[in-house]
């Protein structure tokens, strides 16, 4: 487990929601809130997988895990109802699940736009809405975006509209939420090595291509987004507002030498 940072521990005392927190980014995330000092509460459509990761986390009744498909209203609801019945409010909201659909435009399908629609953009629109009533004055949201809203890919002109959209909701909401001194940032990871990125990109040789293209010659890890999340979410960042932060190792505006 991450380490607390040094002098203190930002998040005592704070409730996280952490959505698709079973696995990869949202994982890592919770981890790195829960030493930090954080109550956390986890979501994720697999329960077993939700199960899996309650239990590598839990810490002292600290970690509430509540399986929930946030593209549907009435389970983000019930998961508001958990968290105020567990915890009674909500300080930081991490919008991280998310699907990808990698096809060229032609063939994607209907079933593909709405899927990706549905948990790419409604399910963090519905987290954040749903979630308000629990989300205290002076709180600290962070969306999970993508690089491939800066940088255009052949194959991902609908997973990047969707992130587009979440991104440029983060921009919309810092204005709309700033009569509650909530702040909402989004970031943008590059190449992260999780579940989703192994299934897109299944064999070595396609994930050493993928290494190379960032000036540091690395993929990144689900712990170094975790980090990034953290900081925008304390109060280090409490004068970061309206921003999307690439997390990417230089992937979209450096060149590798």
């Amino acid at each position: 487990m991450t380490q607390n940072m040094p002098g203190g521990s930002r998040f005592d005392g704070k409730v996280v929601l952490v959505t698709g927190g079973a696995t990869g980014m949202g994982y890592a995330a919770a981890e790195q809130f829960l030493a930090e000092g954080a109550k956390v509460v986890i979501t994720g459509r697999s329960e077993a997988k939700l199960k899996l990761a309650a239990e590598r986390l839990t810490t002292a009744g600290r970690v509430l895990a509540v399986p929930t498909d946030v593209s549907k209203p009435a389970e983000v609801d019930r998961l508001v109802s958990a968290v105020r019945k567990r915890f009674g409010h909500l300080n930081v909201i991490f919008a991280n699940a998310g699907v990808g659909v990698f096809k060229r435009i032609e063939e994607l399908t209907e079933e593909d736009v709405d899927y990706t629609v549905d948990v790419n953009f409604k399910g963090v629109f519905y987290t954040i809405q749903r979630s308000l009533p629990v989300l205290r004055d002076g709180s600290s949201i962070v969306i999970n975006a993508s690089w491939t809203t800066h940088r255009g890919l052949a194959i991902g002109s609908l997973y990047a509209a969707t992130k587009a959209a979440a991104a440029n909701l983060a921009k919309t909401l810092a204005s709309d939420l700033s009569d509650r001194r909530i702040r909402v940032n989004s970031v943008s990871p590059g190449y992260i090595d999780t579940e989703m990125f192994r299934e897109g990109v299944p064999t070595a040789e396609a994930r050493e291509d993928s290494a190379r293209q960032s000036v540091q010659k690395r993929v990144g890890t689900p712990e170094d987004v975790a980090r990034t999340v953290a900081f925008l979410a304390s109060d280090d960042a409490a004068f970061v507002n309206g921003v999307d932060l690439l997390v990417d190792g230089g992937v979209v505006n450096s060149v590798p030498a």
